[in-house]
């Protein structure tokens, strides 16, 4: 279970946010109602620090910060504007999400390889083929 739970988390999630980000206002501001976004995300990861958090020293906490977290901030913002842009130029929900996962699942097998030395197999090549002809299906007309 320990190893269900967070994938189950992550599929619910990106559920929600997908709805939620197609549902944007198409008249607002993306970085306005960004600003809100991350306005709530602060106050909810604030609250859940504190409720499920071993240690209530926050500042503590703050110490062991390194580079990732400044560099994580910038990239969520380039992620959340470029659903809430792919979006407003017409990207459907049901195939959105998978030319973009198409792509990153082969660009990230070639950031395991090179970046963590992660094993490259043929199945993983054949299934990133895969996925990558998949993408003529889904985008067929």
């Amino acid at each position: 279970m320990h190893f269900v739970w967070p994938m189950a988390l992550v599929v619910v999630s990106n559920i929600v946010y997908q709805v939620c980000t197609k549902s944007t206002p198409n008249d607002i501001n993306p970085f306005a109602s960004l600003i809100v976004t991350y306005l709530v995300g602060a106050a909810a990861s604030a609250v859940l620090y504190f409720l499920l958090g071993p240690n209530g020293n926050l500042l503590k906490e703050c110490e062991k910060l390194n580079w990732t977290s400044f560099v994580l901030g910038v990239v969520i913002v380039g992620l959340e504007a470029g659903w809430i842009f792919a979006y407003k130029a017409g990207w459907q929900v049901s195939t959105g999400f998978i030319v973009q996962s198409a792509f990153l699942a082969a660009a990230l097998l070639l950031v395991g390889f090179f970046v963590y030395r992660e094993s490259l197999t043929w199945n993983k090549l054949v299934g990133a083929a895969i996925c990558l002809i998949g993408l003529v299906f889904i985008n067929y007309r």
